[in-house]
């Protein structure tokens, strides 16, 4: 399919043999975002791990500074008074087995889910349907817990979970177009300290291979995975 011709002029402001540091890179997708809408900003990473040993498999949370820029929906599995604790921490919808049916109908209108331990073996059932989309509970990502109110406002106020692909990828939402380069920066930031604690001791060579941060449908800009500290205290002197 071709590129319109907005996106073709937006690319040659792009030096495709050039690796930006992290606030060139941003600078630059924010200035060649061709959609009229507030564009998502996302980051790809390429890591040197192989994901099908359990032993250098990443994922992890990570609460981003200036949250994504959109609403997220979030659900929780709970019943009783862990339930009513999630309503009033904002959750857009609460239930036990009648969730499970939702879902099971093919209702997938959320962005996270979180759930109590007691409703794990519920939630099995749809283990299926949740895994592969990336929106199973999971006691590593927070989201398993006691805790309902706490896990639903951390995930509505900016936490996202990040776990690498069959392909070693990551791809993280760090804001939208409209926030300043600031924001995005710091929010980058997070990230990329949160995935570089998360590199497996079993990874041999070289971990972040290469790192791209791009616009809804706009080209990619290729970041310096070589730069790695005093991002935002870069960003502040320029």
């Amino acid at each position: 399919m071709p590129h319109s011709k907005n996106y073709r002029k937006s690319l040659d402001l792009i030096d495709r043999s050039k690796l930006y540091t992290p606030s060139e890179a941003i600078k630059l997708a924010k200035e060649t975002s061709t959609v009229k809408f507030d564009a998502t900003v996302e980051v790809a990473m390429r890591l040197g791990v192989d994901p099908r040993k359990a032993d250098q498999m990443v994922r992890g949370t990570v609460n981003l500074p200036h949250g994504t820029g959109k609403t997220v929906r979030v659900i929780v599995f709970a019943a009783g008074a862990k339930a009513e604790e999630a309503v009033g921490a904002g959750a857009d919808e609460v239930g036990t087995d009648e969730l499970v049916a939702r879902i099971q109908g093919g209702w997938l209108d959320f962005d996270a889910a979180i759930a109590t331990p007691d409703q794990m073996a519920k939630i099995g059932r749809i283990a299926r349907i949740l895994g592969p989309r990336g929106l199973m509970p999971n006691p590593k990502t927070g989201t398993v817990t006691m805790d309902v109110a706490k896990a639903v406002a951390d995930i509505k106020g900016g936490k996202i979970t990040f776990r690498v692909d069959k392909h070693s990828n990551l791809h993280l939402i760090i804001g939208k177009a409209s926030f300043t380069e600031d924001k995005l920066v710091e929010n980058y930031a997070a990230v990329l300290d949160e995935v570089l604690r998360a590199k497996p001791s079993a990874a041999k060579g070289k971990y972040l291979r290469k790192v791209t941060v791009t616009t809804t449908m706009g080209p990619g800009v290729p970041i310096d995975p070589n730069v790695t500290r005093g991002l935002t205290e870069a960003t502040a002197e320029a």
